[in-house]
């Protein structure tokens, strides 16, 4: 039988509400498939216009088995190329990030311009044409600061999802701020599990201490209640009285959502005593509890802005089993380390929280890699965020598949 066939099956062997079965999340030819058809396909996020400031610049990234990146070139435009020399396939840009005045291949020393042009190629005789070999272009599109990538050929509509997230992002000033500090964890388990743990705080108060001295989950993001929560609605109007859009706004295939939430009482950040940790803020709203706008994308990135700052997460599958998660603390670009926050307390409730998320996925990947696993069903009550993953991930592999299944889920 085919992979075709078999993550058919797997996916029509799902029982509605229930998590999925174990070879989804472990099986190296089920892996190949969503890279394929997810993560090859869709607009994945790459990093920040403000990590490229300076003509040279570059980040690389990994997107399954594409390696990229992405380049400020001298005319200011950020452009992106497949990360792979067009002589013999060395990455060209071979750390993480980097500052350069041309693209120097570090095998044979071909050089590229930061658009990507073919400047110089030694010893390959006088009939060799360079115009031929420029470096292989990536969709790339900018919004509110987000660079996101795309390695297929056509690449899908952007405009949804920009229409949709920069009305929310707009009033946080992103292209007025800096990278405070960056964290890479990579987490030994499949990437829907890390997703899927995202999605859900079922798990928070027994397993997060930290996070739960301000955060507070809020059944809307998973689409369920909103105008009848009297506080959610309270908190609405109030930030959007003040310029602030906070309404529910979600994707009709399920792919990204965005909404604000209030935090706990009296906390208006992600600190242990919930008291801004930054002294600058990112909004001119003039309102000081603007709660925390939460957006997800699917399938690489989630997202969190507070008054103070705000948090970008990606993810980055590395195998069936293995997955990247990258988390930045994102504050204004005039705010000093040391006098305007402490990089300590900035950082203190997500990095805990991070690692406590990856002892979970590492336990779970264990578990679902075991023949004795049968999936088990979501709560009503506090799973219906991961549910929603679960069946935006069914019902978009069985679309690309060409046999769609009909998935009788609640969300």
């Amino acid at each position: 039988m085919n992979t075709h066939s078999v993550i058919s099956k797997l996916i029509a062997q799902r029982k509605p509400r229930h998590a999925l079965p174990g070879a989804l999340y472990s099986d190296p030819d089920v892996y190949k498939k969503d890279l394929d058809l997810l993560w090859h396909r869709d607009w994945i996020f790459a990093g920040h216009t403000f990590e490229l400031e300076k003509t040279g610049q570059y980040l690389s990234l990994q997107i399954g088995e594409y390696p990229v990146a992405v380049v400020r070139s001298a005319n200011g435009q950020i452009q992106a190329f497949h990360n792979a020399c067009r002589h013999r396939g060395a990455k060209v840009c071979a750390e993480p990030k980097g500052k350069v005045a041309k693209l120097v291949c570090p095998y044979h020393k071909w050089t590229f311009e930061l658009d990507g042009r073919l400047l110089f190629a030694g010893n390959m005789g006088e009939d060799f044409d360079k115009s031929q070999y420029h470096l292989k272009p990536v969709h790339c599109e900018i919004v509110n600061t987000y660079i996101y990538v795309c390695v297929a050929d056509v690449a899908p509509d952007f405009s949804a999802f920009r229409n949709a997230v920069t009305p929310f992002l707009d009033p946080h000033l992103l292209d007025d701020c800096k990278v405070a500090f960056e964290s890479n964890l990579i987490e030994k388990g499949n990437w829907k599990l890390v997703f899927e743990n995202n999605r859900e705080c079922y798990h928070c108060d027994g397993t997060h201490p930290e996070l739960m001295n301000s955060f507070v989950e809020n059944l809307s993001v998973a689409g369920v209640g909103g105008a009848d929560d009297p506080e959610l609605t309270a908190h609405w109007d109030r930030c959007e009285a003040a310029g602030l859009p906070s309404r529910l706004v979600m994707d009709e295939n399920g792919r990204f959502r965005i909404t604000r939430i209030p935090l706990s009482a009296g906390a208006v950040s992600y600190t242990m005593d919930g008291k801004p940790a930054v002294t600058q803020r990112l909004d001119n709203s003039g309102e000081p509890d603007i709660g925390a706008l939460l957006y997800f994308n699917y399938p690489s990135t989630w997202n969190h802005f507070l008054g103070d700052h705000a948090l970008s997460f990606r993810v980055l599958p590395l195998g069936p089993n293995e997955t990247l998660v990258t988390t930045k603390w994102i504050v204004k670009k005039t705010a000093q380390e040391g006098v305007d926050y402490d990089l300590e307390r900035l950082t203190k409730v997500w990095l805990a929280t991070n690692d406590q998320d990856r002892t979970l996925v590492e336990g779970a990947q264990v578990g679902v890699n075991s023949p004795a696993y049968v999936p088990g069903p979501f709560s009503s009550q506090a799973e219906n965020g991961v549910c929603q993953f679960d069946d935006w991930y069914c019902e978009t592999v069985q679309n690309r598949l060409g046999e769609h299944i009909e998935l009788k889920s609640v969300i």
